[in-house]
């Protein structure tokens, strides 16, 4: 009788580090864009090797054209999270990332993304944070949390989602 007015319970999903580096708020990133949360919610990594990895199983909705992001699908709760390696990178035109793979592909969690040369990005004078937002945290997230601190690729977490129920 009085289960209709029992609590759903929320499910929360925690999003495993795509990059071992330092993690850092998404108000520290040197982009408004970013910064000002008009992407969409999430946290930065200052990423200490050039290598991106899938966090979870699930599809590459896009690549950016020049390499320097990826779009990533979780087939579990339909999150969408972008990635975006550095700042302004779109200038170096493909240059220093190298995609492995592409839009419609299935990526199992551990499996490299891209890979990038972060000394030649530094060198060209763009910072390599790298934004990782939640694109569509608003349809389906009630919150996003994000971790700080140093990070391993794969095995910390840097978001904690709650979905709607």
């Amino acid at each position: 009788m009085f289960e209709r007015f029992k609590k759903k319970s929320s499910k929360v999903v925690q999003l495993q580090s795509p990059l071992t580096g330092k993690v850092i708020p998404l108000s520290e990133v040197p982009d408004e864009a970013f910064a000002g949360g008009f992407m969409g919610q999430g946290v930065a990594i200052e990423p200490a090797e050039g290598r991106l990895v899938a966090p979870f199983d699930g599809t590459v909705a896009h690549v950016i054209k020049t390499r320097h992001a990826v779009m990533l699908e979780d087939n579990a709760t339909g999150l969408q999270y972008l990635f975006h390696i550095g700042i302004n990178t779109v200038g170096l035109k493909g240059e220093g990332f190298t995609s492995h793979v592409e839009a419609g592909d299935s990526v199992k969690a551990g499996q490299t993304l891209i890979e990038f040369d972060r000394d030649a990005i530094k060198a060209a004078g763009y910072p390599v944070v790298t934004p990782i937002i939640v694109t569509n945290g608003d349809e389906l997230a009630s919150s996003v949390e994000g971790h700080t601190g140093n990070v391993t690729a794969g095995s910390d977490y840097v978001l904690s989602v709650t979905l709607k129920s």
